[in-house]
């Protein structure tokens, strides 16, 4: 297994990773029944050297409901019925949720109107009215 790249500034080690391997499910006929091609990967964020404190208490926050009670993500792989398209596969789908985990919201910033939206509204307001009072037959 080779490291997984997951931002510029983030790589996870192939020391950190455990893959096994499984008989897979689904059509296949008989080799099936021989081939383990079913892929599932683990690791453990919470004991990672890859990430630093602030981004080791995002990621685990984030994906606390995928974490296991030791702490580890656990990737599976099923897509095709070759193993090594299938560890690709689990190494991407890794890289994909640890990426999306730690993307942080962008900060909002309080804005005001500007004074020509405020007159544009305004100005808005009084046109309506206006043609709310032309409808009205004042007889």
């Amino acid at each position: 297994m080779r490291d997984i790249r997951i931002t510029p500034h983030l790589t996870i080690p192939a020391g950190e990773l455990a893959i096994a391997f499984a008989r897979s499910g689904g059509p296949g006929g008989q080799n099936v029944n021989k081939v383990a091609s079913k892929v599932e990967l683990r690791w453990n964020p919470t004991t990672s050297s890859a990430l630093g404190d602030y981004d080791r208490s995002w990621l685990v926050s984030k994906l606390a409901n995928r974490l296991t009670t030791d702490g580890d993500l656990i990737v599976t792989s099923t897509a095709t019925r070759d193993q090594m398209k299938n560890r690709e596969d689990a190494a991407a789908k890794l890289a994909l949720i640890v990426r999306a985990a730690l993307e942080r919201p962008k900060t909002r910033r309080a804005t005001k109107p500007s004074r020509a939206s405020k007159r544009r509204r305004v100005d808005a307001k009084r046109h309506r009215a206006e043609i709310k009072r032309n409808r009205r037959g004042d007889d």
